[in-house]
């Protein structure tokens, strides 16, 4: 397993620009907001997701789509406003960086300071459609337990 890298190295620091939200940011940049307070961890996955593959400790769970069906939470709105304190980011994490993108326009819609973590918790898929090899929450090494 890989070890985090330094959350002030050049690389983790840089917030690539995006449409419609503040922006995507890396798993160790994500991971420094976190632990200096600026920001709290929204994992929008579904709860077989984060049951199944693991989670992070102290994450906010609040499915954007909900299992089984993949459709839509009517309660999100309402979750992440009630979650997210005024004037704290809120990282946004999913499987790969796609839900979580989305998930980051709507809090943008709400007023809320988002941003979308690259990779997501278990990155890209390699060539052979496996996903935590290349990139991700865990890959990097940060904080996670699963079960």
């Amino acid at each position: 397993m890989k070890t985090a890298a330094p959350p002030d190295t050049a690389a983790s620091l840089l917030i690539q620009p995006a449409s419609g939200y503040a922006g995507d940011v890396t798993v160790q940049l994500a991971f420094a907001w976190l632990q200096s307070g600026e920001a709290v961890l929204v994992d929008v996955r579904t709860d077989a997701e984060r049951e199944w593959v693991g989670y992070v400790p102290g994450a906010i769970a609040l499915a954007w789509k909900q299992w089984p069906g993949m459709v839509m939470n009517p309660g999100f709105d309402e979750g992440l406003k009630g979650a997210v304190p005024q004037g704290i980011k809120a990282v946004m994490l999913c499987r790969s960086g796609v839900r979580s993108a989305a998930a980051a326009r709507r809090a943008n819609e709400l007023g809320i300071e988002a941003y979308n973590i690259l990779e997501g918790f278990e990155g890209d898929a390699n060539a052979q459609g496996q996903r935590g090899q290349r990139g991700g929450w865990r890959f990097w090494g940060l904080p996670w337990k699963q079960g």
